[in-house]
């Protein structure tokens, strides 16, 4: 393959809404950015209400409802009528390449597995040991799944559940961040710590267990006891509040503020000004974009040492690593790390050299690379085993990424 790539008709499947965007959501949408930038046509089909302002490049298949679905509530759609509409999607693109997003989740990424032809690239973003899920979708697809040219997984832990649930492989490349976005974010004076007042970030929807912000209320105490004016800075939905804040931690809660939903723009200047952010999930993690972010902004991170943690922190290397639901460890971590400001600005500037691997410009060259791979092949004559001759230039994809298999 060659640095520069052919402009392509790209068709991009979203299964969740754009209502409650999440992380799938946001690597659709800065995906399909960049690959308008770099001059490709792209369409993307997604969940949405009529009221929810989406970009021109974005179709909307209809409104979503919740589901409780890997433990989240996630905002899907399915059924005949949104099976029409992804019909007619297809047929109006024309795409040289359709890429899908969970095409296991019973929303628009299955519909459009079963209805659509040609080259055909999945995305797999879910990991979780045992996945109720995946088990009962498997059979749905399982016959579809063959008509997928090449498969993506955005982290080793999302390969490993695609491996143990469905069987194939996948190469590994990872979620993007627009790193500059980030690293050039200005402060904000209502979040910038002090020494006496050091301040720490939580990022996440609060009413998701997994999330583990339970966690980190439970390490508030004993912070406090250390640097009694630190104040825990907690963004995001949800109906975790004051008041149930104030019932666990009596008059320890003073130290919790809620800034509610923010947006890019507030989240890059929030993560840039303070101390710390604090990554405590428990479980159901298959990357970690916020840490990439957070290190992006210069922030040192801590965050449980669930396994997508692990290798996004290079084992503890460009960031600080505490025992999975231990509020107890996160608050004796989070006193070492605040009390230590030769560490901090190590992990700091190990954090900014690891940041790069993840910018836009290198995963969108490398998703490209994909792209052109399933269309040479649809292009090429028959050959006898063209299954292998994709899992050969799957490899030679992997050897340029310097991954082991």
């Amino acid at each position: 393959m060659t640095g520069t790539h052919r402009p392509l008709r790209v068709g991009i499947v979203c299964p969740y809404s754009f209502d409650v965007p999440g992380g799938v959501q946001f690597h659709v949408r800065d995906l399909a950015e960049a690959l308008i930038e770099r001059g490709h046509t792209v369409s993307v089909l997604a969940p949405a209400d009529d009221d929810t302002p989406i970009p021109e490049y974005m179709t909307s298949a209809g409104r979503a409802v919740p589901v409780r679905y890997n433990g989240a509530v996630a905002r899907m759609t399915f059924g005949p009528v949104t099976a029409a509409r992804v019909r007619r999607w297809l047929a109006a693109g024309e795409f040289d390449v359709l890429h899908l997003h969970e095409p296991v989740t019973p929303s628009l990424g299955m519909l459009a597995l079963w209805i659509a032809d040609g080259p055909i690239v999945a995305t797999f973003h879910t990991a979780l040991l045992r996945s109720r899920p995946l088990q009962m979708a498997y059979p749905l697809v399982r016959q579809s799944l063959e008509k997928i040219s090449a498969r993506i997984a955005v982290s080793e832990d999302a390969r490993r559940t695609l491996v143990e649930h469905m069987g194939g492989d996948a190469v590994v490349i990872p979620n993007g961040v627009y790193v500059d976005a980030f690293t050039g974010a200005t402060t904000d004076p209502r979040w910038t710590g002090t020494p006496e007042a050091p301040t720490i970030a939580f990022l996440g929807r609060l009413d998701e267990p997994r999330k583990g912000l339970q966690v980190l209320l439970g390490a508030v105490p004993e912070v406090l006891r250390t640097h009694p004016g630190a104040r825990f800075l907690v963004a995001g939905r949800g109906d975790t509040g004051p008041d149930e804040v104030r019932e666990l931690l009596g008059d320890d809660a003073r130290a919790v503020e809620f800034l509610g939903g923010i947006t890019d723009d507030e989240k890059a200047s929030l993560l840039a000004s303070v101390d710390v952010y604090c990554a405590p999930q428990i479980g159901g993690e298959s990357f970690g974009i916020v840490l990439v972010e957070a290190m992006s902004a210069g922030t040192p991170v801590v965050a449980s040492d669930l396994g997508a943690f692990r290798r996004v922190l290079e084992e503890g290397d460009a960031g600080v690593l505490f025992r999975t639901g231990d509020p107890a460890d996160l608050a004796r971590t989070l006193v070492r790390v605040l009390g230590d400001a030769p560490l901090r600005a190590a992990l700091v500037e190990r954090a900014s050299a690891a940041v790069r691997r993840y910018d836009w410009s290198s995963v969108t060259h490398e998703v490209l690379t994909v792209y052109e791979m399933v269309v040479e092949a649809a292009d090429a004559p028959v050959r006898e085993d063209p299954s292998s001759w994709r899992g050969a230039r799957l490899r030679d994809l992997r050897r340029v990424r310097g991954e082991a298999r």
